[in-house]
Parts: C-alpha cells; sequence; structure tokens
C-alpha cells in the first residue's frame, strides 16, 4: 500500500501564496512581522513587507496568521 505524507505546513503556505493575503507572522522571540508571503521551501519563508523582502527560518516562527 502507498504511504501519503501529508505535509499541513505546505499546503497551508501554498494556498496563501497563491491568495497573497497579509499574514502576521509570531516569532519564538515574541517579535511579530507583518507582510505578504514571497516564496517558502523546507527551512525558512520571504516575507515581504513595504517593499523590502526578510527571510525567516521556519523553526524561529511560532504562529502564523491572516492578518486583520
Amino acid at each position: 500500500m502507498a504511504k501519503h505524507n501529508i505535509n499541513i505546513q505546505d499546503g497551508y503556505l501554498f494556498q496563501n501564496l497563491k491568495e497573497g493575503q497579509t499574514l502576521e507572522v509570531d516569532l519564538v522571540t515574541g517579535k511579530s512581522l507583518v507582510g505578504r508571503l514571497k516564496r517558502f521551501d523546507r527551512f525558512a519563508i520571504v516575507l515581504e513587507s513595504e517593499g523590502k523582502e526578510s527571510l525567516v527560518y521556519k523553526h524561529a516562527i511560532a504562529t502564523i496568521t491572516i492578518a486583520a
């Protein structure tokens, strides 16, 4: 029987990448970043805010939510 790897993280990020919604990314340090997701891979995301891109490693992220 084939084993299916379900990756909730990639599905969530890919959907947001397509929709282009503004995200609020809370880091484990307590800092929050707000911006649009530009790219992501297994280890990091690129968040664009005010014309600048920030590379954020996934291990530093506590939560990701749609910004209100």
